[in-house]
């Protein structure tokens, strides 16, 4: 999505009527790349999106930021947080507390987004990072949870690792919006992160993720390079090569004999 940057009210108008890209990334470049690119929807952390220069970079993307509920004691903290990066320039806050917490901050306006299925901060109540909803019995309680947030008044929830049929029919059924995580196509956004994309050197890449670059090598070859233009250099100086004339600056004419006369020959 290019040019204006979309309102919550302009995602929720086009939940089912197309597939909206996502990303997380950690830098202004990425934010730069995303922004040419066109994608629609970014996952930024705090500092990225309150960096001065973030929305001169990435103008129309629609960003969300956020940290966990391990980071905050209460509602309130997390109510002024919430504050703080909105003003900074997010659009929507990330949040994986209650209910009651979700409840309160969207009863303030705060544009929310949850998570369901994989859920790295609560991850050890579903079995560690494995897919989510296999079964009949887990899958109700991941429509139980994503109908729980829309009844809260978030936007949205990431829905991760979970069966693509189980995804496509919780979206069917709900106006919350679905950013799908390894969740299959019947969501309203597909959500990868841009080190995935870049093939960044990570040793394992998530099965739902999708490797269009690889930067590990392009790292290592530039990391070559800046090994040998430095050996260059010590070679360099070493031989007397640099500096190079060009490299100096001289002083005016007869100004060195004055300079001598004047410290003593």
């Amino acid at each position: 999505m290019t040019g204006q940057r979309p309102t919550v009210a302009d995602l929720l108008g086009a939940k089912g009527k197309r597939q909206m890209t996502m990303l997380r990334y950690f830098s202004l470049d990425e934010a730069a790349a995303a922004e040419a690119a066109g994608i629609d929807i970014a996952s930024v952390p705090p500092d990225l999106v309150a960096h001065s220069r973030y929305r001169d970079v990435a103008p129309s993307v629609f960003s969300m930021t956020g940290k966990t509920h391990l980071d905050y004691g209460s509602a309130d903290e997390y109510l002024r947080f919430c504050g703080e990066m909105l003003n900074a320039g997010a659009d929507a806050l990330y949040c994986s507390s209650s209910m009651q917490t979700v409840e309160y901050l969207a009863r303030e306006h705060i544009p929310i987004v949850g998570h369901v299925g994989i859920v790295p901060a609560r991850a050890t109540w579903t079995g560690g990072f494995r897919a989510v909803g296999r079964d009949a019995e887990t899958a109700i309680r991941v429509y139980e949870e994503c109908k729980a947030y829309q009844e809260a008044g978030a936007i949205a929830v990431e829905i991760e690792v979970v069966p693509d049929e189980v995804a496509r029919a919780i979206s069917e059924r709900l106006d919350i919006l679905l950013w799908s995580m390894g969740s299959g196509a019947g969501c309203d956004a597909q959500y990868l992160f841009a080190e995935d994309i870049l093939g960044e050197g990570k040793t394992r890449v998530p099965r739902h993720a999708k490797i269009y670059r690889n930067f590990a090598a392009e790292y290592e070859r530039l990391q070559n390079e800046r090994v040998a233009a430095f050996k260059e250099y010590v070679a360099d100086v070493e031989s007397g090569a640099f500096p190079e004339p060009g490299h100096l600056v001289g002083m005016k004419d007869g100004e060195f004999e004055k300079f001598l006369d004047g410290i003593g020959g």
